[in-house]
């Protein structure tokens, strides 16, 4: 008897079976979070979109696709993660959390229904408006990054 292995390697990220799954549904992720950060929303789902644009060869469409993304963001939070003496914030830390529901329509499966959350920290010596534009890019990169690997890398 004859035993075959075969193994597929991608050197985009994914691990996406073209041959079932052509196109992708990435719905707008709207901010609910009780903080608002105006631009988070607009950031993230530019993020998110560009993400599978760049690293995959699915058609992005707005319905009836193979794999469906939607959401929303659902914490934009600021807490400290050290206190001084006189009793100021020395090492704040920003997270923001967003809720994610993706929808394989080729293998039921892999469905799934689940928060992915990030934070960095910062020197209390700038303010939150000074570091949050830098900041929530680097928290949205890691979230888009989380999420993809959930989705379509399957390590």
């Amino acid at each position: 008897m004859l035993y075959s292995c075969s193994i597929s390697y991608s050197f985009s990220g994914s691990s996406i079976d073209y041959s079932k799954v052509h196109s992708i549904s990435i719905k707008d992720f709207p901010n609910v979070a009780p903080l608002v950060y105006a631009p988070l929303s607009q950031k993230f789902n530019e993020s998110l979109k560009d993400k599978y644009t760049r690293r995959t060869k699915l058609q992005i469409l707005r319905d009836n696709s193979d794999l469906e993304l939607e959401g929303e963001i659902t914490g934009y939070n600021l807490a400290p993660q050290a206190v001084r003496e006189d009793a100021y914030a020395s090492q704040p830390r920003l997270t923001i959390t967003v809720k994610v529901r993706f929808t394989n329509k080729t293998n039921s499966e892999e469905d799934f229904d689940q928060s992915f959350s990030a934070y960095q920290e910062f020197s209390n010596e700038r303010t939150i408006d000074e570091v949050q534009d830098e900041l929530s890019q680097l928290i949205i990169d890691e979230i888009v990054d989380q999420i993809f690997n959930k989705t379509v890398a399957n390590w």
